[in-house]
């Protein structure tokens, strides 16, 4: 995580809400210097809400502009993740968001802009910089901060009447998230086990401490990321089909959205001229 890449990106503009938010969420993930982001576009997809083919769409975006710069790829179970870096040269020269500074000069009485320190009747100190202020720099949250707090949120899922040991929870569901499974898959994860056991009697049910050490989630998580892989198959499967439509000018052509054109074009399925050839663009 690096605030220095993220408050670059905070402080420039990136022609949309959309753009803004995967840029940021981008920059979480990034080292000082740009770099090192490991980070799939399902992720993406995922933690922002996104859809999938405006994440594809806007990466290939920022790519083409040189704001992204693919580095590398890292092996995963699913086969790769592509490996980005942040051209902070090129975040720097994009419009600033914040309105620029009007030098007006001295007045007979200047409104102070920094932190009070003036003695008052009193001779106490004026009030400091207040916390909106903005120019205040506000300290960062720690990764141990965030970690307890998606840990704090894995375990609110658990039915509460079968929490025990909640350090101990805490300290199991830290650890399962360092090993690189995904907060919601584990949240997830969770919730199934209690809609699975929410008609259970006491002595079948499972406490949470011993849900957590004894990896009772693997099973949960496995079948999450099976059922998003099948997902994908079946939506490849269906792309695959509509592109045929396209390169055939078949007449279900008209049946195809907008949506889907997009997701087609996404995936370099087809291109635009035979997009417009089969008459679905003008």
């Amino acid at each position: 995580m690096s605030w220095r890449v993220a408050n670059a990106c905070a402080e420039r503009k990136f022609g949309s809400a959309t753009r803004k938010q995967i840029i940021m969420f981008l920059a979480d993930k990034a080292s000082d210097d740009g770099s090192g982001i490991w980070c799939s576009k399902g992720t993406i997809q995922r933690h922002t809400e996104l859809g999938e083919t405006t994440v594809k769409r806007t990466i290939r975006d920022f790519l083409k502009e040189g704001i992204l710069v693919e580095t590398g790829a890292r092996g995963c179970k699913n086969g790769f993740t592509v490996v980005y870096r942040i051209d902070l040269a090129r975040i720097e020269a994009l419009e600033l968001t914040a309105e620029p500074e009007i030098e007006t000069g001295a007045t007979v009485d200047p409104v102070q802009t920094g932190p009070g320190t003036g003695a008052t009747v009193a001779g106490v100190p004026g009030p400091p910089r207040p916390p909106n202020h903005p120019k205040t720099i506000h300290k960062p949250p720690t990764r141990e901060r965030v970690a307890d707090e998606e840990a704090e949120r894995v375990l609110a899922a658990y039915p509460p009447d079968r929490v025990r040991g909640k350090a101990e929870c805490l300290g199991r569901i830290r650890d399962i998230l360092d090993a690189r499974t995904e907060v919601e898959d584990l949240l997830q994860a969770v919730k199934a086990y209690a809609t699975e056991s929410a008609g259970f009697t006491r002595s079948k049910v499972c406490f949470s401490d011993n849900w957590f050490k004894s990896g009772r989630w693997r099973a949960y998580v496995e079948d999450i990321a099976k059922g998003r892989e099948e997902t994908k198959a079946k939506e490849a499967e269906m792309l695959a089909g509509l592109a045929n439509w396209v390169t055939e000018k078949h007449p279900l052509c008209r049946h195809i959205t907008p949506g889907q054109i997009d997701a087609l074009l996404a995936a370099e399925l087809v291109t635009q001229a035979q997009i417009q050839a089969a008459g679905l663009r003008p």
